[in-house]
């Protein structure tokens, strides 16, 4: 069901929009995205939703997304989807998961950690899904994945 809010946003033709963040992560997605825009985007924050309260959208026209930036989403925020518009219609809707494995895309919050020290890429494993929980792969320090985590570009 399309909630009558999204509408307020503006219209796309073709790129991508990602529904169903949770308030107040919208702006988070937003500035972890590496993504360079090639045309509009619109986000809209604290709209109404049933299935997670309220939540922000954000719409890109002209863009896809890669696997790396999917998964920075699902770090973020893992209920959200991503619906493909082509043609100012929706032809695909994707819930996103959360990877068992994050390579360099985060930062370990261990200062101590030789990720820190040397130019090593990190490496983590998922050990919870829903408040996204990862352990280190170098100093086994378990972290709640934070925006300040996540390597932008």
């Amino acid at each position: 069901m399309t909630n009558r809010n999204s509408h307020k946003l503006f219209r796309i033709e073709e790129g991508i929009v990602i529904d169903h963040i949770p308030s107040p992560k919208g702006l988070t997605v937003f500035h972890a995205l590496s993504k360079t825009p090639d045309g509009i985007v619109s986000i809209g924050l604290n709209f109404s939703s049933e299935s997670v309260g309220t939540k922000d959208i954000i719409k890109y026209e002209n863009i896809i997304l890669d696997k790396k930036e999917t998964d920075k989403i699902a770090l973020i925020a893992p209920e959200a989807t991503i619906n493909i518009i082509k043609n100012s219609v929706v032809v695909e809707k994707r819930k996103i998961d959360v990877p068992k494995e994050i390579n360099g895309l985060l930062k370990c919050q261990n200062p101590n950690c030789i990720t820190n020290i040397e130019k090593l890429e990190t490496s983590f494993k998922v050990v919870e899904n829903k408040e996204v929980k990862v352990l280190c792969k170098y100093c086994e320090r378990i972290t709640e994945i934070k925006s300040d985590m996540i390597i932008k570009g």
